[in-house]
C-alpha cells in the first residue's frame, strides 16, 4: 500500500511515479509472480516497495492461505493483490478515488482475480463505520491511511467493532514519527521501517 505527506486522496506518498518498473506493479510471488500491472499516473500514488511487501508476506507465510481479506485505502491494490496471489481466498479493497479503483478493477481482471475480489468505491471511515453487512470475519487486514491526517486511529477502532476474526492479522503502515493507539487486543507482531514510513504488524487475541 502506499503514498506520502500531504496527500490528495487514495494512497498519499510523494508525488512521485514507482521506482519499481517506471509506474508498474510488481507482483513478488504466489500464483500471479512476476506478472507486472500498470500504475494509475495520480498524484501520490505508488505501490507499496517491492522489500517491504517481501517482509511482511514472509511473515505472513501461514496466515495468507485461505485469508479473507480486507485491504483499506487501497490504491494500487498491491497487498491485497499479492495476499490473492498467495493463496488469500477473498479479498475486499475499499478506495475512494473512482479512477484509482477503476485501475484496480482492471487489474483484477487481467489476473482473472476478479471472482475472488470485490472493489468498494467509498470513504474508509465512512466504510467502517458501517460494519461489515454479510458478518464478514476478516483474517487479514491492510490499513494504510495517509499521513497526518489522523486517521490510523479511529480506523484501528472502527475495524475492531465487528470487522475482525479473534485471532486477525492486521497491518498498519503509519508516518515513523506517529506512535499509534490501537485497541487492546492487538499484540504487536513484528515491525518494518521503510523511509519515512512504520509498517507494524498486529495480531488479534480476542478472549
Amino acid at each position: 500500500m502506499t503514498r506520502r505527506r500531504s496527500p490528495p486522496r487514495s494512497r498519499q506518498r510523494p508525488a512521485t511515479r514507482s521506482t519499481q518498473g517506471g509506474g508498474r506493479l510488481r507482483i513478488i510471488g504466489g500464483e500471479f509472480r512476476r506478472r507486472l500491472l500498470p500504475v494509475l499516473d495520480s498524484p501520490g500514488l505508488r505501490p507499496t516497495p517491492d522489500r517491504v511487501r517481501e517482509t511482511l508476506f514472509n511473515w505472513l507465510a501461514a496466515a495468507t492461505p485461505g485469508a479473507r481479506v480486507l485491504d483499506v485505502f487501497a490504491g494500487t491494490g498491491a497487498l491485497g493483490l499479492e495476499a490473492l496471489s498467495r493463496g488469500a481466498t477473498e479479498a475486499r479493497f475499499v478506495e475512494r478515488d473512482g479512477h484509482v479503483a477503476q485501475a484496480l478493477i482492471a487489474n483484477l481482471h487481467a489476473l482473472g482475480a476478479s471472482e475472488r475480489a470485490r472493489v468498494d468505491i467509498a470513504d474508509a471511515l465512512a466504510f467502517l463505520a458501517a460494519g461489515p453487512v454479510n458478518g464478514e470475519d476478516v483474517t487479514l487486514a491492510f490499513l494504510d491511511p495517509p499521513f497526518r491526517q489522523n486517521l490510523a486511529e479511529p480506523c484501528c477502532k472502527r475495524l475492531e467493532q465487528g470487522w475482525l476474526a479473534d485471532d486477525a492479522f492486521i497491518y498498519l503502515e503509519t508516518e515513523s514519527e506517529l506512535v499509534p493507539y490501537v485497541p487492546s487486543t492487538w499484540t504487536l507482531h513484528r515491525e518494518v521501517r521503510a523511509g519515512d514510513s512504520t509498517g507494524r504488524l498486529y495480531r488479534r487475541l480476542a478472549t
